[in-house]
């Protein structure tokens, strides 16, 4: 696929320079970025990559507290706990799935009913994400995130020490709002530090977070059911949230920039706990966003087309691996005379599919991105970032295929495995490109995009996994699993299109025109 338009690769970089005879990709980004310095013509030379010819974008300011100016070291920090964060809300949710059984006997009611509040759970994930988006462009990235875990830190130790179905599900929903504000602006961050030729690794790293959560959680609570209690699974969670809590506190500090802004006239940085609790944020909030514009920059950016139809991709690849994560313990155990144990070793698969995506994804995204510069005389269309999406399909459609057939049929359960591998390899891969097409086309709403992002993933999940038992009872593993897999092919001209039009249509819908980055 070539959605570039040869017309505008022959002009150079003409569209990208100010009035002052100087380099600005934010002029031309509709036609993409110009990554390789000997293509810039008629412009004074931009600041590089330590290779020396890599332009760095954003263009970073001379100002030390421009988190693009941070060491190395710190931004990995930063990165390193935003992804512990990540990993916090889909853990403890999927950590339910292994406990639906136990729980049900001492509330009283069915496996089905109980997994209600992990429906609950998951859709709470994304809805947290995009408010946790909307308070961060107003209150600022830092205090958002401390406050929206010091709540999860609160109810997640509610729910494991709670009495009774009703005094579980509270706290059990809540903390899926709260616990997900690092999975909503994950991209946001990674804007923030990154420069756009890092972002794909630092994507599939965070990525990582995002899809080996809901496997390990249940893993590690397999191997706790064997002999402790159901609450034990949820106990170690609330430890591993105030083990992040700590690390937010200790290691985090704001990454908001504006670098429209003068240094001179930036608001000076006195202290990093003031930082953390919101004060020196809301002293300079005229600087940023008013409240509605905070409020209402997600409403404009999943109003945009190219956002939305990507998101409903998105929604309709993903959202069986939710659902998946839910159920399967509901269908393996009776089929194969699992125990927790077996269960809990049964869950390895997914996570070796995704550690293997991950280190494949460390080269196969700036691989794809350098070759496709390399053919458009150094210009990066974020169109380009969708092409992975090729790679991920056999894999997704394979996948969710053969597992039907090895729970309809009975097949050993190595191969469910294999087959449940398949289709997890493929969303990570898929999930990454998703994710650097919209912040390459979009990096004005990093936040807005990556909420919407994590939004459709659990919303898509939180509907299946409400009737996936029934859905499976009713026409069997064969034909569901198999609808599920033609769902992903149905859907997969979608990246055909903004492969094709998605310039033009970007064009048309218009960037998300906002104050602040």
């Amino acid at each position: 696929m070539n959605p570039a338009d040869d017309s505008y690769t022959e002009k150079g970089a003409s569209f990208n320079i100010d009035e002052a005879n100087e380099y600005r990709p934010d002029l031309g980004m509709n036609d993409g970025y110009i990554l390789d310095v000997n293509q810039i013509r008629g412009a004074k030379a931009p600041k590089l990559a330590a290779d020396n010819r890599t332009v760095l974008i954003p263009q970073p300011s001379d100002d030390p507290n421009d988190p693009l100016n941070w060491s190395q070291r710190k931004k990995n920090i930063v990165l390193a706990v935003v992804c512990a964060c990540t990993f916090l809300p889909d853990y403890g949710s999927v950590t339910g799935a292994v406990t639906l059984i136990p729980q049900a006997k001492e509330y009283g009611i069915t496996p089905d009913e109980v997994n209600h509040s992990q429906s609950g759970n998951q859709f709470m994930v994304g809805a947290g994400g995009v408010i946790a988006v909307m308070f961060s462009a107003y209150f600022g990235r830092l205090p958002v995130l401390f406050w929206f875990t010091v709540i999860a830190l609160a109810t997640a130790a509610g729910q494991a020490g709670s009495h009774g179905f009703n005094g579980f599900f509270a706290p059990r929903v809540l903390n899926g709002f709260f616990a997900g504000a690092a999975q909503g602006s994950g991209l946001m961050f990674i804007k923030d530090i990154y420069f756009v030729h890092e972002h794909a690794r630092k994507i599939n790293i965070w990525q990582a977070s995002v899809i080996l959560s809901p496997y390990a959680g249940p893993l590690l609570a397999s191997f706790m059911t064997i002999s402790l209690s159901w609450r034990w699974p949820f106990w170690i969670y609330a430890i591993e949230t105030g083990i992040c809590l700590i690390a937010v506190i200790a290691l985090l500090d704001e990454t908001f920039y504006d670098r429209q802004i003068h240094p001179s006239k930036q608001a000076p940085r006195a202290s990093r706990l003031l930082r953390l609790l919101g004060v020196e944020q809301w002293r300079s909030r005229y600087l940023r966003n008013t409240f509605w514009q905070a409020m209402s920059r997600a409403l404009k950016t999943i109003a945009n087309p190219v956002v939305f139809i990507t998101d409903f991709y998105y929604a309709c690849t993903f959202a069986w691996v939710v659902a998946i994560n839910a159920t399967l313990t509901l269908f393996v155990t009776p089929l194969y005379n699992f125990g927790p144990k077996q269960i809990g070793f049964f869950f390895f698969a997914p996570i070796v599919a995704t550690i293997i995506a991950e280190v494949i994804g460390h080269w196969l995204h700036d691989q794809t991105a350098r070759l496709y510069a390399q053919r458009h005389k150094g210009r990066l269309h974020p169109e380009a970032r969708l092409i992975v999406n090729w790679f991920a399909l056999p894999f997704l459609v394979t996948g969710l295929a053969l597992l039907g057939f090895c729970l309809g049929r009975g097949y050993h359960y190595m191969l469910t495995a294999f087959a449940w591998g398949m289709y997890v390899f493929g969303t990570m891969v898929a999930s990454v490109g998703i994710s650097a097409y919209q912040l390459d086309a979009y990096p004005k709403g990093s936040g807005e995009v990556g909420a919407w992002i994590n939004f459709s993933r659990t919303a898509g999940g939180f509907i299946v996994s409400y009737f996936q038992v029934k859905w499976v009872a009713a026409i069997g593993a064969e034909k569901t699993f198999g609808i599920q897999a033609a769902v992903c092919a149905g859907v997969f001209p979608i990246v055909i299109l903004l492969q094709v039009f998605g310039k033009k249509l970007r064009r048309l819908s218009g960037d998300l025109d906002f104050k602040t980055n």
